[in-house]
């Protein structure tokens, strides 16, 4: 959308300029006349003082209105040319000359005009010393010397002769040449001062022929022009009606669109507000933004980052610090994820779950203030037994195993509402200063009702690794409260595999995947771990049975989280090896293996709570 704005709305925008130009070319260029019985004035020409200047080819163009109302066109300083009739088709104009009489080769010296004379002729002038021969011979092509005054000297006359005439009868015996006028009006011979006033640039004798008018070219100083057409009375505004109408239309779409983000981000505010009214009897603390940036320092330290913000810390005060999960401001996900922690988290009240301490939602900001776990995530801590710089030891990675497992039986179980997870990894297992496990990120979770937990989803949600196969493909079975065992399943084979994927032999070079390696070391009754002086060893193997019973490939065959915790505290000793889940034949060879039935149970069939 925003792509196809950036280009069509600037040539819109041209297309409607250009013809709004135009239409304004036609209003204040249109065509006009000094009075009734005189010519019509349209480009090239227009009358001076009435219309702007753009309305003329250029400043030769430019006619005044006497106040007698004619027409006059202004073709030197000594002539002026009052105009009778205009042909545009042809580009002729018939005028009637006035120029002060006694200098007549002066006054057409039109040198730059675009004008020249339809009918023009040519003289010779001789200055004669004996006139009575011309004063007693009617000779009709010799001009009258009172033409030529300004050019007498004293004892001799000028008098001018057509080129075309001939000079044997004529009484020029004792006069001298003296000059030559190529170009003056036919008028001049005629007796009279009407002749044909033609002009050649701009030529606009087919686009006038053709029913149209030419136009000079706006900004353009080259005096370019063009033709178009000549809409009058309704047709200009179809004219205008045919360009306004696709460029409105366009416009409304815009302003639609923008209207429907404004009133989508309104209804999300909305939802936010009546949400935080429900919930506030829980009584979570509500901060502005701006104390947000007080309590993280200008979000000057940052923990970590997530699918959807940045975590920070900061301090409420010189005692307490706190962990702040800011959301991105973005309309993708109408602020689904910040809906979904707020409601769980304010419903949630266990050892071995993050505490929410408060929350921001100021305008389109949102936040989430946590208590600020000093040791991090289980992710830094996830390592190979022969690490000993990093590894934790046994025993407290069962403690956190078995943490981590009553935090998702009291979310499965013991909330008044059952809530799905589904995004159980090691970075969103918080440790404290005792390394006591808090489950963390309940931005992907979903909450259902008690008696149900199997869940309808158009997306798969989760991080890569760790997403149950049914969120996947729906051929492994329904998503339901088993997917969170499966990522649980995960995170037990990577803390005992340390996220290390082992060569099957020290001659192969191929790699396997690290929770089919634990399997197969489990079924050949190999070590899965290095022997450490202090470490119980079998915790290791439990770990890994419990794990892979919980990464089954159908639901139906995991564990729920209530056996999970009662096979973690039990001494692992009687725990059967579960079906290989690298197997096709899995599935099939679950139901033919004694002992597990007390591991499997029916799934009710139920519908997501929105």
């Amino acid at each position: 959308m925003a792509v196809w704005l950036k280009y069509c709305i600037p040539l819109l925008s041209l297309w409607l300029l250009s013809t709004v130009a135009e239409i304004r070319f036609h209003e204040q260029c249109k065509e006009s006349s000094c009075g009734i019985h005189e010519p019509p004035i349209r480009f090239p020409f227009r009358i001076k003082g009435r219309q702007p200047e753009w309305c003329a080819y250029n400043s030769s163009f430019d006619l005044h209105c006497t106040y007698t109302n004619h027409t006059v066109l202004q073709l030197s300083p000594s002539v002026k040319a009052f105009v009778k009739s205009i042909d545009y088709s042809t580009q002729l104009m018939n005028v009637s000359l006035s120029y002060p009489q006694g200098c007549l080769q002066k006054s057409f010296n039109f040198s730059g005009s675009p004008f020249g004379f339809n009918h023009d002729v040519g003289l010779v002038l001789f200055n004669c010393s004996v006139i009575t021969s011309y004063t007693n011979t009617d000779h009709s092509d010799i001009i009258a010397p009172g033409n030529f005054s300004c050019l007498n000297v004293p004892g001799f006359q000028v008098i001018a002769v057509d080129f075309s005439s001939s000079l044997v009868d004529m009484p020029v015996l004792s006069c001298t040449r003296i000059q030559s006028l190529l170009s003056l009006p036919d008028s001049v011979l005629l007796n009279n001062n009407v002749t044909g006033l033609s002009w050649f640039q701009p030529d606009c004798k087919n686009c006038e022929r053709n029913g149209g008018q030419c136009k000079i070219k706006e900004n353009n100083t080259k005096h370019e022009f063009h033709c178009m057409g000549t809409p009058t009375g309704s047709s200009k505004w179809k004219l205008l009606a045919g360009i306004l109408g696709p460029f409105l239309l366009v416009s409304v779409g815009v302003i639609a669109y923008y209207l429907y983000i404004a009133v989508t981000e309104t209804r999300n505010y909305t939802r936010f507000r009546r949400f935080l009214e429900d919930y506030k009897a829980d009584k979570p603390a509500r901060y502005s933004f701006a104390d947000i940036k007080r309590i993280t320092n200008q979000f000057k330290e940052e923990l970590g980052q997530g699918a959807f913000g940045t975590v920070f810390k900061g301090k409420l005060s010189n005692e307490i610090q706190v962990a702040v999960k800011v959301l991105l401001n973005t309309s993708t996900g109408n602020g689904q994820e910040f809906i979904n922690e707020m409601e769980t988290m304010c419903q949630i009240h266990h050892v071995n779950v993050a505490r929410l301490v408060g929350f921001c939602a100021d305008g389109f900001n949102r936040a989430l203030v946590y208590e600020f776990l000093p040791n991090g995530s289980l992710q830094n801590f996830i390592s190979s037994a022969d690490n000993k710089d990093a590894f934790l030891g046994w025993e407290k990675l069962q403690n956190i195993a078995l943490g981590v497992a009553k935090g998702i039986e009291y979310l499965h179980q013991g909330c008044d509402k059952r809530i799905l997870h589904f995004d159980i990894k090691p970075h969103n297992v918080l440790l404290d200063n005792n390394f006591i496990p808090k489950i963390s990120d309940f931005g992907l979770a979903k909450l259902c009702s008690k008696d149900q937990s199997i869940v309808s989803m158009t997306t798969a949600r989760g991080t890569l690794g760790y997403i149950a196969p049914e969120v996947f493909s729906r051929n492994f079975g329904s998503v339901s409260y088993k997917s969170d065992v499966y990522s649980y399943g995960m995170l037990l084979l990577e803390m005992v595999g340390g996220r290390k994927v082992t060569g099957v032999s020290t001659e192969n070079s191929n790699h396997v995947y690290y929770p089919q390696w634990i399997y197969n070391l489990l079924e050949n009754n190999e070590d899965i771990t290095i022997h450490i002086e202090g470490e119980d060893a079998r915790v290791a193997k439990k770990l890994s049975i419990v794990g892979l019973w919980c990464i089954q490939w159908h639901p139906i065959n995991r564990p729920t989280m209530k056996a999970v915790i009662q096979m973690l505290e039990g001494d692992g000793e009687n725990l059967e090896m579960p079906p290989n889940p690298f197997s096709s034949t899995s599935a099939a060879s679950t139901s033919n293996r004694g002992g597990t039935g007390r591991l499997i149970q029916e799934l009710d069939v139920i519908s997501e709570i929105e």
